[in-house]
């Protein structure tokens, strides 16, 4: 696993386009659906530690934040041949285990990761009601500590803080604030020929 940040897209960046796979009930997820509503896109996948440490927190929040009128996508785009546990059968049984209730989209050519300069699961992005890109980086300030090769625990509970302020700005119709540190996680796994120059 390389520990990698996000990217830090520039903000007021366009929300790049998309349609994939959802595989929650095997639809196809149009970005053009998500019309007229903040959207916060989410790039995670199942295996990565840095994802399950905040899964229970994110299920809880993304909840309430679509319950407000925010639309909530999670993209995994890892190489699943090299990864089959994020293969799209393994994502549907994710949304079970972790009670997600928001879309968990497969981006199997990776063409959207690249398009949102995803880095590294996980990576936020969110939009405005434009689709205007307000915030991007990391959840809150809690990671998972690192037992031996392989191994983690969450023995400092995720909050959501910082993606939670952010959002509750957007609701309020208020600047986002400026100061945004970058997400930090395990590096998307690029197909060969795939990864970012």
């Amino acid at each position: 696993m390389a520990l990698t940040e996000s990217t830090m897209l520039p903000l007021g960046s366009k929300m790049p386009a998309f349609r994939l796979l959802n595989t929650v009930d095997d639809s196809m997820l149009d970005s053009a659906s998500l019309a007229d509503q903040p959207v916060l896109v989410m790039f995670f996948c199942n295996h990565c530690p840095y994802v399950i440490h905040l899964s229970e927190k994110i299920a809880e929040l993304s909840a309430e934040w679509m319950e407000r009128g925010v639309a909530v996508v999670g993209i995994s785009s890892n190489d699943v041949e090299e990864y089959p546990a994020d293969s799209p059968e393994k994502m549907k049984e994710e949304v079970t285990l972790r009670n997600y209730g928001f879309p968990y989209v497969y981006d199997e050519t990776q063409e959207v990761a690249h398009s949102f300069t995803a880095a590294c699961t996980p990576d936020f992005f969110l939009f405005d009601k434009s689709h205007a890109l307000v915030y991007r980086g990391r959840f809150d300030a809690t990671r998972p500590t690192r037992i031996k090769s392989g191994v983690y625990e969450s023995d400092n509970p995720a909050t959501g803080e910082d993606l939670a302020a952010a959002v509750e700005s957007v609701l309020s119709n208020i600047p986002v604030a400026a100061k945004q540190l970058p997400s930090l996680g395990c590096n998307i796994k690029w197909k060969t020929g795939k990864q970012p120059s």
